[in-house]
């Protein structure tokens, strides 16, 4: 291969639309286009197939850069083989005079995002990422259960109805408890999850359950910018300016599981821990709304936590 064919190659992008039954995939170098199913089998097969491909040919070891829409939850980017970059299509196919919308289409018009944005590469996540992600999603699900549960008790009249939600509630309360600590064996089963975990529960205010959903929801803490991470975590505020108007800057997009895994603990650390509870009262006394003064502490909070992550450290606790 030419040194000019080999660099076609490296920046070559393949576009997956994922859906719950298959990945459509598309490759802009030759237009080259596969539907496989979205199962173990069908990931390996794109991987053998279609990412380690090069143009006009079916047999290659270099993988090229893949874009792929992440807010499903069967999206689940795990190529071994390949570079994965969850993006969300801000795009149609009407953007380039197709009125026509298909899977297909949807995969060509993600390859056509990744070239042209150039986005930057992540690494897959692994099998025991993506296995401590499925367990703390079966644990916000029994959250949701156990609200609904409560809500429901208080308008039972019939007794036989009360007992079956007191033993439901009981049966909830079961399952969350061997799930967190099914979640607690697996971190500290691994060395540097053990660590990372350590390092956040140091954090005055981060209990082992938000501990977790920072582990799990953004692995990425530790690595990122202080701009990045709050920007990843929806905790950001989002400049709006458009000629001579100027618009009030808020917050959105992000991770939301993670501003809810921080919601409580920024709570309780404006009335209790004196550097956010002084941070939180000069934003209201500067007019700030509480909600906002609340927010800044939820960043700061994650800030924290990146910081301590990336110089791989523990909270010291201030001096009395």
């Amino acid at each position: 291969m030419t040194s000019r064919g080999a660099e076609k190659m490296q920046n070559d992008t393949i576009g997956v639309d994922v859906s719950k039954d298959h990945l459509d995939a598309h490759r802009l170098a030759d237009g080259a286009s596969r539907r496989f199913a979205n199962d173990k089998c069908g990931r390996k097969a794109f991987v053998k197939g279609f990412a380690q491909t090069p143009p006009s040919a079916w047999s290659s070891s270099r993988p090229a850069p893949i874009t792929a829409p992440s807010s499903a939850p069967w999206a689940r980017p795990a190529f071994p083989s390949s570079r994965s970059i969850p993006v969300r299509p801000a795009a149609s196919p009407e953007a380039i005079g197709k009125l026509a919308k298909t899977d297909r289409l949807d995969a060509a018009m993600l390859a056509r995002m990744g070239a042209m944005l150039e986005l930057k590469t992540r690494p897959p996540q692994s099998e025991a990422l993506l296995e401590l992600k499925e367990l703390h999603l079966a644990r916000e699900a029994l959250v949701k259960d156990r609200t609904a549960a409560k809500n429901r008790g208080k308008v039972l009249a019939a007794p036989l109805l009360k007992r079956h939600n007191a033993q439901r509630l009981e049966q909830i309360k079961r399952q969350i408890t061997a799930i967190e600590a099914a979640i607690l064996e697996q971190v500290q089963a691994d060395p540097d999850l053990a660590q990372r975990f350590a390092i956040l529960t140091s954090i005055p205010g981060v209990s082992a359950i938000t501990a977790f959903a920072l582990l799990i929801e953004m692995p990425e803490l530790g690595a990122l910018e202080p701009g990045q991470a709050a920007s990843l975590a929806g905790l950001a505020p989002v400049a709006r300016q458009s000629s001579r108007w100027t618009g009030r800057a808020f917050i959105r997009g992000g991770r939301a599981n993670v501003r809810q895994a921080v919601y409580m603990p920024a709570l309780v650390a404006t009335r209790f821990n004196p550097d956010m509870k002084a941070k939180s009262k000069q934003l209201i006394n500067a007019g700030k709304p509480a909600k906002v003064a609340l927010t800044a502490v939820m960043r700061k909070l994650i800030l924290r936590a990146n910081a301590l992550l990336k110089a791989n450290r523990s909270c010291a606790p201030k001096p009395a």
